[in-house]
Parts: structure tokens; C-alpha cells; sequence
């Protein structure tokens, strides 16, 4: 008879894969793609960093996306920045370029850009701090080159926040800002030209808050040359930082606009980790504008155009490895 220990040797040493197991389904079944009529996870068909032609007399505007990240839904950077694109191009006198991964292949496509836009990971992992990439954007800030960061982009450590902070006006300093999800309650907006034709909303996101401000405060009435554009009184048990928590009941910044010093323009916008928000009128609407504010175009009277078909939120996701998940867009209050 063998003994225990050569029995749980054994046991140990069988394979795990051996094991007979029922096969993961990963990604939309055929039933699916069926029904939507098209693959969700074909991107080949968004053009990548394509230049605008010779005789293109508007602004520039290079968004990049970042890679996978999360789950079916959440994070859809590449899909989000590709409906972004799509809406920019309803508005004349701008030329989207997109990059994919975090970083342009060919770093010479910001040459000439009215302003940059990144939608990705940010913090630690933020593509735009790796190796030199600060330093190379800092000559373009310095040219006055608009600066954009969405949802976590905006977060980075404190050693980086303190360049970016002046391209941005404002960013996520791990230390003290905070990243709930919860329905934000926009009930107005200031007069400025990113919220025009946009109306006061109500919807449900990851919204951040609690940021730190350029000239190193903490209470955006004090950063100069800061314009909130999205505020709304969280729940005080949505608070995770003791800093935040100093501040039961407080209006929050979770979008705000920034005219540096050097005549350049910086937009942060905490927003964006549900892909499904991106079928809210007045959500994109706000984005929109803000790229064309940031570029120095011209915002249209009304606001940017931003028409939109909500089985669009299911193109061009990341397949990542987890049962996909039909996007509804939000329900209509």
C-alpha cells in the first residue's frame, strides 16, 4: 500500500489541465455577432495615425488610446477614442489622428498638433511617463500645445503630477484624491465654451475628485487659471481618502479647464470607465468641445455636433479574455 506521502506526491505531480474541465467561453458567440451584425472585436477598420493631407488648413488633434484594461465595458480605450474620432470628424476645421497602445508608433505624428489627447492607464503604468516622453512633451507644452488626459489618465504619481500639473491645471495625486463610482448630478455648468449646448445631467461613473490643483492647492477656487466645468456633491461615504474626507458635502470638481501661462490649454476629465456613457448626449458633447477648445477651434454655436448610434458602443472593444457583454447605453431620466 503506498504511504501518504507518496500518494499526495503523486496527486501533486498529476497536471491541473489533466483535469476534465467544461471550456471558458471567451468573447460574443456566433449568436451574437449575428445579432449585432458585425464582430465587436474587429478593429482593423479604424484608421491609425494617418496625417491629415497636405492642404489641410485646420488643427491637428492626436488622441491615443491605451491598451486593454479591466473588464468588457469598462476601459474600452481603444473603442472610446475611435468614437471620439468619429465624432470630431462631424466638426470641420479639425483632423483627428488616432494612436493606438499608449504611445504612436511613429512619434513624428505630433508634429504639428494643435493638441494631444491621451485616454489609457494612468499612475505608475501611464505610457506618457515612461522613459523620456515627459521631456519630449514638455517642448511641445512650451510651443503651447493643448494637453487633454481622460479618466485615469488623469492619475499620476506625485514625481510626474508635478510637470503635468502644469500642462493640465489639475491632476490625481494618489495621496489624497479619490476614485468612487457614483451618479454624478451635474445641476449647472459656468459660461464657457466647453459647455456650450451642453445641459445640466445626471449619470453614474467612476467620476474622481479631490485633485490636486496647480500652484500646489487643494481648493480649486484657489488655482488660477483653472475653470471647473463638471461639478456635484458626492455622497460623503463615497470619500476614501482622509484628505477627502475632510470635506464632507463639498462641491467636487470631475472636469475642469485650464489657460496656462505660456497660452496653451489643458483639460482634465475624471470620467470615461463605463464605455456605455459615451451614448449620453451632453457626455460627449463635453469632450468634444473640450478638444476643440483645446486646439484653439472654433466651437460651434450650439456646441460641437455629436450624433451617435448607440450599437456603435459595441465596436471595436478589446477582446479581453472575458464573456462579452451586449453594452446597453444608459437609461433616459
Amino acid at each position: 500500500m503506498l504511504s501518504r506521502r507518496v500518494l499526495l506526491a503523486a496527486l501533486l505531480a498529476f497536471p491541473v489541465w489533466a483535469v476534465a474541465q467544461e471550456p471558458k467561453k471567451e468573447g460574443a458567440t456566433p449568436e451574437q455577432i449575428k445579432e449585432l451584425g458585425f464582430d465587436p472585436y474587429d478593429q482593423s477598420k479604424v484608421p491609425l495615425e494617418v496625417p491629415p493631407p497636405a492642404d489641410f488648413k485646420g488643427k491637428k488633434v492626436v488622441l491615443v488610446a491605451g491598451g486593454k484594461s479591466h473588464g468588457p465595458g469598462d476601459h474600452e480605450f481603444f473603442a472610446g477614442t475611435a468614437i471620439l474620432c468619429n465624432l470630431l470628424k462631424q466638426n470641420a476645421g479639425v483632423w483627428p489622428v488616432m494612436a493606438r497602445d499608449g504611445w504612436p508608433k511613429d512619434e513624428t505624428i505630433f508634429d504639428g498638433a494643435a493638441a494631444v489627447l491621451f485616454y489609457m492607464d494612468g499612475r505608475g503604468g501611464h505610457p506618457v511617463v515612461q522613459k523620456d516622453r515627459l521631456a519630449k512633451m514638455q517642448k511641445r507644452m512650451d510651443n503651447g500645445v493643448g494637453w487633454l488626459n481622460l479618466h485615469y489618465a488623469v492619475d499620476y504619481e506625485p514625481k510626474h503630477g508635478a510637470t503635468v500639473v502644469n500642462w493640465m491645471g489639475g491632476y490625481y495625486d494618489p495621496r489624497t484624491s479619490t476614485n468612487p463610482h457614483w451618479v454624478a448630478d451635474v445641476r449647472s455648468l459656468p459660461k464657457h465654451p466647453i459647455c456650450t449646448g451642453v445641459k445640466p445631467f445626471s449619470i453614474q461613473d467612476e467620476w474622481y475628485f479631490n485633485m490636486h490643483w496647480v500652484g500646489d492647492v487643494t481648493d480649486v477656487t484657489d488655482a488660477k487659471g483653472v475653470t471647473p466645468i463638471l461639478q456635484a456633491i458626492p455622497p460623503d461615504d463615497k470619500r476614501g481618502t482622509a484628505d477627502a474626507k475632510k470635506h464632507l458635502g463639498r462641491l467636487e470638481t470631475m472636469a475642469w479647464a485650464y489657460e496656462r501661462k505660456d497660452g496653451g490649454r489643458g483639460f482634465g476629465f475624471t470620467g470615461g470607465h463605463n464605455h456605455r456613457n459615451w451614448a449620453d448626449e451632453n457626455f460627449r458633447r463635453v469632450v468634444v468641445n473640450a478638444v476643440l477648445w483645446a486646439a484653439k477651434a472654433d466651437v460651434p454655436d450650439g456646441g460641437a455636433k455629436v450624433e451617435f448610434d448607440p450599437i456603435d458602443l459595441n465596436r471595436n472593444l478589446d477582446k479581453k479574455g472575458k464573456p462579452f457583454a451586449k453594452i446597453t447605453p444608459p437609461a433616459k431620466k
